[in-house]
C-alpha cells in the first residue's frame, strides 16, 4: 500500500513517513523492494511485436489497410516527473524547464508495450535517446525487418523501417478540425492517416 500511496500520489519520503508513520529508512526500503520487484516481471509483460501479422486494427479498417499493413507498431517518447540532485538538476530540465526523465516506448496497435527504456535525461531529445538503442547491440531493441516499419512522429528522422510524417504539412488533428475537417493535399492527407494511426497505440 505504501507503494501505491507514493506513486498515485507523487508523495515524497517525508510525507509518506508522516502519513504511514514509519521512519524514512523503512518507507525507502519497502518502495525499493517494490520497483525491483515489478521491474523484474517485465520480461513477462513486454515483449517484442509479432512481425509477420497484420495488426487486426489496420488489416480491417480501409482507411489503413492496405496503405499501413507493414506498420508494426508506434514510437514515442514522454516526459516523468522526477527529483534530480541540484549539482546536475540542470541535465534533466526539458523544453518546459521542469525537471524530468525522457522515456522512450514502443507500443503495438492493441495498446501493448513491446520494448521500453528511461532514465534519460530530460534535456535529451528523443531521437538521440532512440538512435543510441539502435546502435547499441545490447539495448533488445525489436527492430523491424526488412519491408516492415515503425510509426514515428516529426520528432525523429525518416529512415528505412520508421516512417515520420511529412514536415512542414499539416498533421495535428486540431489543425485539421479549426478547418473545418477539410484536407486539401495528398500530403496532407497522409499525414492525418499517419497521426491517427498512431493514436491506436498513443504513448
Amino acid at each position: 500500500m505504501i507503494f501505491i500511496y507514493v506513486i498515485s500520489q507523487k508523495a515524497t519520503n517525508r510525507m509518506a513517513m508522516e502519513d504511514w508513520q514509519h521512519s524514512g529508512s523503512t518507507i525507502s526500503i519497502v518502495f525499493t523492494r517494490i520497483c525491483k520487484a515489478i521491474a523484474s516481471l517485465s520480461h513477462i509483460f513486454i515483449k517484442p511485436p509479432n512481425f509477420d501479422d497484420v495488426p487486426d486494427e489496420i488489416r480491417f479498417n480501409p482507411k489503413y489497410y492496405p496503405y499501413f499493413q507493414d506498420c508494426v507498431g508506434a514510437i514515442d517518447g514522454t516526459h516523468i516527473a522526477a527529483h534530480a540532485p541540484s549539482n546536475v538538476a540542470n541535465n534533466y530540465r526539458g523544453r518546459k524547464s521542469n525537471v524530468t526523465t525522457n522515456m522512450l516506448a514502443v507500443c503495438s496497435f492493441d495498446m501493448l508495450f513491446t520494448y521500453v527504456i528511461t532514465g534519460w535525461e530530460g534535456a535529451v531529445h528523443d531521437s538521440r535517446v532512440l538512435t543510441t538503442q539502435l546502435e547499441d547491440p545490447n539495448s533488445g531493441f525489436p527492430h523491424p525487418p526488412p519491408g516492415k516499419y515503425y510509426l514515428v512522429d516529426s520528432g525523429y528522422s525518416n529512415k528505412p523501417g520508421y516512417l515520420a510524417p511529412f514536415r512542414n504539412v499539416l498533421y495535428q488533428l486540431r489543425d485539421a478540425r479549426r478547418r473545418g475537417g477539410r484536407i486539401n493535399e495528398p500530403t496532407e492527407l497522409f499525414n492525418y492517416r499517419h497521426v491517427t494511426t498512431r493514436n491506436f497505440s498513443n504513448i
